[in-house]
């Protein structure tokens, strides 16, 4: 479930009315709801503004919406300063001091003045600076370098970290934010007070109002917003569009409560997206969807075989999730979105590779021979700090860096030590028993390709290799949804004609076991205004969406119907048993795998299908399922013309049973196997002992 419904940028500024031509330095708003696209809003000055945004958050109020404001100037300053102005740790009490003292009209207002009246308490000149009028304001001084007072930090901790940003003391002249935070806290605070308990405002205020308000800083996107421009745009406009956007790109893949999480309870405020870069950057560049006829079928083509289907299914898919750097530790179950490098050599020095006695080779005889050992030892972590002198040995153990005059370790069982020497009866080769620097990988060799998933050896390589951080994909999000008027949720009291949803469960735990993000969109009844209802929700919650009954093309099956009418449906008819009826759609440019309303039929297409579909989907490769051919405990006559995939378990001799049924309403031989036995799409008379294709569950991930 996202966090909020709607969204709005807002370009604010600190001067005078600027006239009913829309132009940039100026007010610009931008609206991003599930609705079409709105343009982007030019209002001449902040009394209409502020009206404009009245109107928003009332109507969003009237409607139940979540509704989260950004606005692109600081919410507070920086550290001891609205202590020293107000006597209070509350920041939000500069926003009350600010709004007794400003006086705002279309055609004038009076921020440098209550700057000036402000650097009048102060010890010396400043903080403010900027006097951007004719007349001399005593106490505001033009140019910075005129201040004397030392009393506050130039800038909030977030500009040492949003680099380029300018410090809100500077009232005037180009990039200057001081005057739009002095005219436009007062505005906030009107609103605050209007609207009392339904505002929360970022990071001084815990987000549980059904509005917030949070700072931007489009400057953030500055790249990405290049690249929307076009000749005649306005930056102000093409800013606030975009910055609308990603917050709610950021909210619809998850990001956005990391992002707000980070900065809670920060007293000099927080700029959105500082710290959560590369959320914020991956929202602004949305991955670009799917063909809309990427699953239609070549004129003529009905029956499809297996392999053909998996085929075309790999060539129709793209990735369709964005990228994000985490730490490594947290990478566990991820893909890599680009090629991971070493950023140090492994190992990073040479080494021993056992405990022992350590020597240059070229400095003794060879031959049964005594050598002088040197005061000290190497050991892991302890490196000998001095040399070897030719001729002598130094004890060491394994791990520890070979030291100066050392290339060869003979082991301490070949050896045997008398007080400060050691007797050997023959040395070993040159080099022998030490490991080289970067024998195993060297420094900026790629040690994980594009598309890999981490797991446990993975991460032991990152770490060994000083990767700290990684590229990696976003997790895919994946809607379950079942339908059909027949299932229930388990109850005592259920009628005859009512069935349990087995499948809805069970895709949930496949996707989890597959380290996507489940998203349960429940189940529907066979209507065609609550399905459209429920695909609409899920085509913004998820990346991909399991549905499960009504994959046919019965009379009772909606989905299809549904999917086909409002949609973009394929229903393939795969030559394969159990598990005939396939439908892959879009709906809203997320693709929809339409499964068989039976269980064993459902996960036998999530396995054979869904599953390499959706890895390709989260950025990995198209992992077909891997078996092994083991003797068959059963006999079976099988017709031509489809792949089947019969319900098995190895046994203790190392032959394949089958459940004793193949009939695909018999759920208990899913729990029963061990696996699946594939047999080929040919006609085959399988006997006790025949080699069959066992594929287990663990290659399918479980």
């Amino acid at each position: 479930m996202t966090l909020y419904d709607r969204y709005i940028a807002v370009d604010w500024s600190g001067g005078n009315d600027t006239g009913p031509t829309p132009k940039a330095d100026a007010i610009w708003v931008a609206v991003y709801t599930d609705g079409p696209p709105e343009t982007p809003h030019y209002i001449r000055n902040r009394l209409l503004a502020e009206e404009w945004l009245t109107d928003q958050i009332s109507d969003a109020l009237a409607n139940g919406a979540r509704l989260c404001v950004g606005f692109d100037f600081a919410f507070g300053y920086p550290d001891g300063f609205g202590r020293w102005l107000t006597a209070s740790d509350d920041p939000l009490a500069v926003w009350d001091w600010l709004g007794e003292r400003v006086e705002d009209s279309p055609k004038i207002n009076n921020r440098f003045d209550v700057a000036a009246a402000i650097n009048a308490r102060c010890g010396g000149i400043g903080p403010f600076w900027g006097n951007g009028l004719k007349r001399d304001i005593p106490h505001l001084p033009r140019k910075g370098l005129a201040r004397t007072c030392e009393d506050f930090p130039e800038r909030r901790q977030v500009e040492h970290l949003a680099r380029g940003s300018f410090p809100c003391w500077q009232l005037s002249g180009a990039g200057a934010v001081g005057s739009q935070i002095i005219m436009g806290l007062p505005v906030l605070n009107r609103l605050r007070r209007r609207f009392a308990g339904d505002i929360s405002v970022w990071p001084f205020e815990p987000l549980t109002a059904p509005i917030s308000f949070v700072e931007i800083w489009p400057s953030l996107l500055a790249s990405e917003i290049s690249d929307t421009m076009s000749l005649g745009d306005i930056k102000d406009a093409r800013q606030v569009e975009m910055v609308a956007n990603v917050m709610a790109r950021m909210d619809h893949a998850g990001t956005l409560h990391g992002a707000l999480e980070a900065a809670e309870g920060k007293t000099e405020g927080w700029i959105l997206g500082v710290g959560s870069e590369n959320s914020l950057k991956s929202a602004a560049r949305p991955v670009p969807p799917l063909r809309n006829d990427c699953f239609a079928l070549p004129p003529g083509v009905d029956w499809t075989p297996v392999d053909e289907a998996l085929e075309r299914l790999e060539r129709a898919i793209t990735p369709v999730v964005g990228q994000e750097r985490v730490p490594a530790a947290q990478a566990d179950g991820r893909i890599t979105s680009r090629d991971v490098v070493a950023i140090r050599s492994n190992p990073p020095a040479a080494n021993s590779a056992v405990d022992g006695f350590g020597f240059a080779h070229a400095s003794l005889p060879a031959g049964a021979q005594t050598i002088p050992l040197v005061t000290g030892r190497a050991a892991a972590g302890g490196a000998y700090p001095g040399t070897v002198p030719a001729g002598q040995a130094i004890r060491i153990l394994t791990g520890a860096l070979l030291p100066e005059g050392v290339d060869t370790v003979v082991l301490e069982e070949d050896c045997t030590r008398n007080g400060d020497e050691i007797r050997v009866s023959a040395l070993p080769k040159p080099g022998a028993n030490s490991r080289k620097a970067g024998e195993d990988v060297a420094i900026g060799e790629v040690i994980l390709k594009a598309g890999a998933m981490i797991g446990p050896p993975e991460l032991a390589l990152c770490a060994a290799t000083g990767v700290a951080e990684l590229d990696v994909f976003t997790r895919l999000k994946v809607g379950v949804l079942s339908t059909g008027d027949e299932l229930i949720a388990p109850t005592s009291d259920a009628r005859p004609d009512q069935t349990f949803d087995a499948n809805r469960p069970m895709l949930l735990s496949l996707l989890s076991r597959w380290g996507y993000d489940p998203v349960d969109l429940g189940h529907s009844k066979d209507d065609r205004d609550l399905l459209r209802a429920t695909l609409n929700d899920g085509s913004r919650r998820c990346d991909a969406i399991l549905t499960s009954g009504g994959a046919s093309a019965g009379d009772e099956d909606h989905v299809s119907a549904l999917l086909k009418a409002e949609g973009s449906l394929s229903n393939w008819r795969i030559a394969l048993k159990p598990g005939r009826p396939l439908a892959l759609a879009q709906w809203h440019s997320v693709p929809i795998f339409g499964l068989p309303g039976n269980p064993v039929a459902a996960l036998v297409c999530a396995l054979v299908f869904a599953r390499p579909a959706l890895s390709k989907l989260a950025g990995g490769t198209f992992a077909k399922q891997a078996g092994f051919m083991v003797p068959a405990a059963f006999k079976k006559k099988k017709k031509p013309g489809r792949r089947e995939y019969l319900r098995a378990r190895l046994q203790d001799d190392g032959r394949v049973t089958v459940f004793k049924s193949e009939g695909s309403g018999r759920i208990s031989g899913l729990s029963w196997a061990g696996g699946l036995v594939e047999l080929p799409d040919g006609a085959m008379t399988i006997s006790e002992g025949t080699p069959v294709k066992f594929i287990p569950y663990s290659a399918f991930g479980l």
